[in-house]
């Protein structure tokens, strides 16, 4: 898996950030490039809150091929681009750019990768589920919002905020309501879109809440095996961690950038080496 040396003719893709120096962005789609025997190359580039349009700007320019977009960037992002995909326009919120004929294309696919990972890794169709998500925050309202495309039959979310719950649970369109503990038991899939779990300390949800049908969701993927995942398996249940989100939204990305059909696998493998060598 050998890349082409770096040329004239290479094309620049990027992730923008701040912090951003702890991405794992760079690792996966610079694996992916090699694997595909793609004349492409993929850095970081620091970014502070509030240079969002600059930074776009610089895209257009120098003729930077893809953008993706993290934190503090993706809500400034989607004011700054020329088009929108129905999911970065239902979600107000920005990840992937594109550079399109001149014209700047944003994307949210990170609800497209929670889906993507539930069907590839898992063989799980959403469609016809009874699903509860708990959280409401921006990671939260792009799984809810794919879900509801992707024709989950109920979306229950479960926060703290009333009035954000609301907000999130309206993403599902029909399928999405305010859900509540009680509703835990009888659904088909449960999701953790909460930061709880991360660094191995925190618990989601009341583990005795847990079934043996259930297919458990964590978005957290540091560390891979997370306490509700943990919990999970001794209830009997499925589980799923959050390195597969990561992994197919970034194929996504791929796919629009390049026109080619991303190789998940060697993303995923990537993505596994860089977190075990930070250790």
């Amino acid at each position: 898996m050998n890349r082409p040396a770096v040329s004239g003719a290479t094309r620049l893709a990027a992730v923008i950030g701040t912090p951003v120096r702890h991405s794992l962005s760079p690792a996966i789609h610079n694996a992916a490039f090699a694997e595909a025997g793609l004349d492409w190359v993929y850095v970081a580039l620091e970014v502070a809150e509030g240079r969002t349009p600059s930074a776009f700007e610089g895209m257009r320019v120098l003729g930077i091929s893809g953008l993706s977009v993290t934190m503090p960037h993706k809500e400034a992002a989607f004011a700054a681009v020329d088009d929108l995909s129905l999911p970065a326009e239902r979600m107000r919120a920005v990840n992937c750019v594109q550079l399109l004929h001149g014209r700047l294309i944003g994307h949210n696919t990170d609800g497209d990768g929670f889906v993507g990972s539930l069907r590839a890794d898992a063989g799980l169709d959403p469609a016809g589920l009874s699903v509860v998500v708990v959280g409401a925050g921006g990671a939260a309202r792009s799984v809810i919002e794919a879900l509801g495309r992707a024709g989950a039959s109920r979306v229950a979310v479960i926060n703290r905020t009333a009035a954000r719950t609301l907000d999130a649970a309206s993403l599902a369109g029909e399928a999405g309501r305010v859900g509540t503990w009680e509703d835990i038991p009888s659904a088909d899939l449960v999701v953790n879109a909460t930061s709880l779990g991360m660094g191995g300390v925190g618990l989601p949800i009341d583990a005795s809440l847990l079934r043996p049908n259930h297919v458990v969701a964590d978005l957290v993927y540091h560390p891979l095996e997370t306490p509700l995942l943990a919990a999970a398996r001794a209830a009997g249940a499925r589980a799923i961690d959050g390195l597969g989100m990561l992994v197919h939204q970034a194929a996504h990305q791929f796919r629009l950038w390049t026109d080619a059909e991303p190789p998940v696998a060697a993303m995923r493998r990537a993505a596994l080496d860089e977190l075990a060598r930070r250790g």
